[in-house]
């Protein structure tokens, strides 16, 4: 019995999770390359991290943003490693909480606490303008940083927004990413997509894209790879954060209409399947 997409041919750049998706890709007959195009440090032992949870935990701020779901899980694990993981939650229990996207809310919710508000997408310009619609001249606000923002991501730096809009802010360095430290994989992978060689390249963080843009950029195979993302080659992306830096560029993406894996999965079958 064949399946729907068997000779097909799907390339993942994802480093959480990848194996996730490759189980649920491979079971519908395609065939995976994978390479992690981002590797996420934890700052669990960072000092930093440390000393603005125990502020939040002595004085919970009036907001507080909670901008990826992995950073805020990391978040508690990092508090429960120094003994404050409740502690910490009491406190943000007193807080407004808002929640940049879905797999923020999520994990939100997964700890028994509840967003005030949330996004329809995880635009940080969106969490930005509802703050600025209500005013927070003045207002304790507390971000969860998500990482770095590079020249291929067209979004904004959260916390230096606020900040312009007379918050006070204080950052919560939870984690951040670096670019792969042995390129060759990457590399390898874009090699494939450029020869059409893969039928598609999913994405699940803007990151990740970056990274890899990086990468063609540095190696001389950037007008390549997006001359092939252009053709035949399906940039699909788990939502329109992801996709934002080749919107920028011009190359049409494709995305499902919820940001979760599992849709993910469907939507690539139904996007490649053979009639």
């Amino acid at each position: 019995m064949s399946e729907p997409l068997d000779g097909k041919t799907v390339a993942l750049t994802a480093e959480r999770r990848a194996d996730e998706l490759a189980t649920m890709l491979e079971r519908r007959g395609a065939n995976i390359v994978h390479a992690a195009a981002i590797h996420v440090l934890p700052l669990i032992d960072d000092s930093e991290l440390k000393s603005a949870t125990e502020g939040i935990v002595e004085r919970p701020p009036q907001i507080v943003v909670i901008s990826t779901g992995i950073g805020f899980r990391g978040w508690l694990d990092a508090a429960a490693d120094w003994g404050i993981r409740e502690d910490l939650l009491a406190a943000l229990g007193h807080t407004r909480i808002i929640a940049r996207g879905p797999k923020a809310r999520g994990a939100i919710r997964g700890t028994g606490l509840r967003e005030e508000w949330s996004p329809a997408t995880e635009a940080s310009q969106e969490v930005s303008d509802h703050l600025a619609a209500e005013g927070v001249s003045g207002v304790d606000v507390a971000v969860q940083l998500h990482g770095v923002i590079t020249e291929w991501e067209p979004t904004i730096h959260l916390s230096d927004a606020l900040s312009e809009l007379g918050a006070h802010v204080r950052p919560i360095p939870v984690y951040r990413w670096i670019r792969p430290v042995d390129q060759a994989p990457l590399i390898d992978l874009l090699s494939q997509i450029i020869e059409h060689r893969v039928d598609a390249v999913t994405f699940t963080s803007a990151p990740a894209v970056a990274s890899l843009l990086s990468t063609a950029k540095d190696n001389g195979l950037l007008d390549a790879f997006l001359d092939a993302l252009r053709g035949p080659v399906a940039a699909i992306c788990v939502g329109p954060v992801t996709s934002a830096p080749l919107d920028a560029l011009d190359v049409p993406t494709s995305m499902p209409g919820r940001a979760r894996l599992g849709a993910l999965a469907k939507f690539v079958t139904e996007q490649l399947a053979s009639p």
